[in-house]
């Protein structure tokens, strides 16, 4: 089985800068009759729908760099996709934004205050304030699930297995938590 994360960038400013990530935990190989147009369905059970508030954001505290805020800066969209043991893992809305929400179900439109990366749909967009330097071990910390080595939010490496990215379609060389 394979668990893999999919991210993409799209940023205006005067050009429109676009970049492709692809994290793998292989947790086995895919067969030879592995077809990649057959739509990938969303897993079944807690680890592929994670809940989006991590402690700190519920407790509004401070995470690395990062607060909680009430003003709203201009934000730029990053998609992320988890895929794990054949399934898609679920990136929910309300990530990185405090509650009491308001919910127009499945959105959050708003809460109390919100970090520098948040979603507010559960299509894995990620809204990320301009201009901020932000890695992908920066927004699973807001998110409040784990990414490393042998880790990829709920799931584990198998002895000898590591996560493996890919952006802009080529291998990552450094570690996975450091993607821009």
């Amino acid at each position: 089985m394979r668990m893999l994360l999919v991210a993409s960038t799209a940023c205006t400013a005067f050009a429109v800068l676009a970049a492709l990530v692809f994290a793998t935990l292989v947790f086995a190989t895919l067969g030879p009759t592995a077809n990649p147009l057959i739509p990938t369905p969303i897993g079944a059970g807690a680890k592929f729908h994670p809940r989006a508030l991590s402690a700190p954001v519920v407790g509004r505290r401070k995470i690395g760099r990062l607060r909680c805020e009430r003003t709203s800066r201009r934000r730029f969209g990053v998609h992320v996709e988890l895929f794990a043991r054949g399934r898609v893992v679920l990136v929910p809305a309300g990530i990185g934004v405090a509650p009491p929400w308001s919910t127009p179900r499945p959105y959050v439109v708003a809460g109390s205050c919100s970090y520098a990366a948040r979603t507010s749909t559960p299509t894995g967009v990620i809204e990320v304030e301009k201009g901020l330097r932000l890695t992908l071990a920066g927004f699973f910390a807001i998110w409040g699930q784990p990414l490393g080595a042998n880790r990829l939010a709920g799931f584990s490496a198998r002895h000898g297995e590591r996560v493996r990215a890919y952006v802009g379609g080529a291998a990552w060389r450094g570690a996975v938590r450091d993607i821009p």
